[in-house]
């Protein structure tokens, strides 16, 4: 047995004096076995990164024990056997084709964001009855997808539907089957990734949305920032915990459906919640009756919504028709395409123009005056008529947007065509125009 002493003796590095001084030499043979710096310095930082991610979820809490696992796995999928909304995507057809299976799954969980159900439910059913399959919507315009879409808003989530359909079919591949495929489609996320291919394909795999935080924060009585990218990242190591391997789609929609029904936000159900027997937040609320269930995850505030203001010009021009008679068949209206980024990507809209803030009568008319001779040429010499119609408020998630509203009528005599810029546009009873 060597002792401390004599290991200190044996150093790769041995000292001698030489004075006051005291000279340190490398052993040589110690030297050569060296690793090179820069391994030294990659095999430092992985294992600096390794360290780093297990305190992550330390910081979070602990993760969940082998018999806490099987007890939520075991209660949830009991639960939603029993309890779960009979829910039309939801419904599977003996000897269903996968693909089909996974294309109705991906269109009602992007129909889902940011949707309540019963809104989503007549959406599915009208959206299924036009394009049951894949190749159908691939064959679809963006203008008919737009169209179907109206009235469940954030339009971009039906232009990613459309361009994702159109690039599966064009090369001709199968339907993607697993997270890191479905990752390569156009506007499939994590989540929605994760939801078709546990749902559809039954790969072991989490979801994590608004539920299921709520869900793991309360279970864990996690207080950390859930809008947190990192915290985020710590939620899907939970989540992935905790997937059943054997029916990994029905647990992600059992975990889901109780942040829906029952681990609600506001008002948790905590009497009839089959976890509630590993609900950290709520034996902490026992306890201690200053702690709320409601209290986790923590309230983030939010960022303070933007004030836009906007002229926005009904713009309706007359053909060879007198003016008393501007109803007649060729009578045409004025619209505008939207640029295919940013707010309401690639919709129509009357001509509008975004104002510095509020505005008065004179000084909207000429930002508009300003607007249409720009771009369309339109000269406001020609005006049959123009009145004030009245304002509206439409509020966006981020922007309350005020909209003054007037009609423009412009009388154009002997045209059967209109050149606007580089575009010319048939005189239609709807005249639409691309900037």
């Amino acid at each position: 047995m060597i002792s401390d002493r004599t290991r200190s003796k044996s150093s790769s590095r041995s000292k001698k004096d030489m004075g006051n001084a005291v000279v340190v030499v490398p052993d040589q043979k110690t030297t050569k076995r060296a690793a090179p710096a820069s391994q030294r310095q990659t095999q430092r930082r992985r294992q600096s990164a390794k360290e780093k991610e297990v305190q992550d979820i330390e910081d979070i809490g602990d993760l969940f024990s082998e018999e806490e696992t099987h007890r939520i796995r075991k209660s949830l999928l009991e639960w939603y056997g029993l309890y779960r909304r009979e829910l039309p995507w939801r419904e599977v057809e003996d000897g269903e084709d996968l693909e089909i299976r996974a294309y109705r799954v991906w269109v009602s969980e992007v129909m889902l964001q940011q949707t309540r159900v019963q809104t989503v439910i007549q959406y599915y059913h009208r959206w299924l009855l036009k394009w049951p399959t894949i190749h159908h919507l691939a064959r679809a315009s963006l203008e008919e997808v737009n169209e179907m879409w109206a009235g469940l808003g954030y339009y971009r989530r039906a232009r990613f539907l459309l361009e994702g359909a159109r690039m599966i079919v064009a090369e001709g591949v199968q339907f993607p089957k697993t997270v890191s495929q479905l990752r390569k489609v156009p506007g499939i996320g994590d989540y929605t990734a994760g939801a078709i291919a546990s749902i559809a394909f039954k790969e072991v795999v989490p979801v994590v949305d608004g539920n299921v935080i709520r869900v793991i924060a309360r279970l864990r009585a996690i207080s950390a920032n859930p809008k947190d990218s990192l915290t985020v990242k710590k939620f899907w190591k939970l989540a992935a915990q905790l997937v059943d391997p054997f029916q990994p789609g029905d647990f992600n929609q059992a975990l889901m459906e109780l942040g829906a029904t029952v681990c609600t936000p506001l008002s948790p159900s905590c009497s009839s919640c089959p976890a509630s027997g590993q609900c950290r937040a709520l034996s902490i609320s026992r306890h201690d009756s200053s702690v709320l269930v409601t209290d986790y995850p923590v309230k983030v505030v939010k960022a303070k919504q933007r004030h836009d203001f906007s002229a926005v010009c009904v713009v309706e021009i007359l053909g060879d028709e007198e003016p008393s008679d501007r109803h007649q068949i060729n009578n045409g209206f004025l619209l505008v395409k939207r640029p295919d980024e940013g707010l309401l990507a690639g919709l129509w809209e009357f001509p509008s123009v975004l104002l510095a803030g509020e505005a008065d009568l004179v000084t909207r008319r000429e930002e508009i005056d300003k607007y249409l001779n720009k771009h369309f040429r339109l000269n406001p010499c020609d005006i049959a008529s123009r009145e004030y119609v009245g304002e509206y408020v439409h509020v966006f998630s981020h922007i309350r947007l005020k909209m003054y509203v007037e009609w423009l009528v412009l009388h154009i005599k002997g045209l059967i065509s209109i050149s606007f810029s580089s575009h010319t546009i048939k005189y239609q009873k709807v005249l639409i125009l691309k900037k």
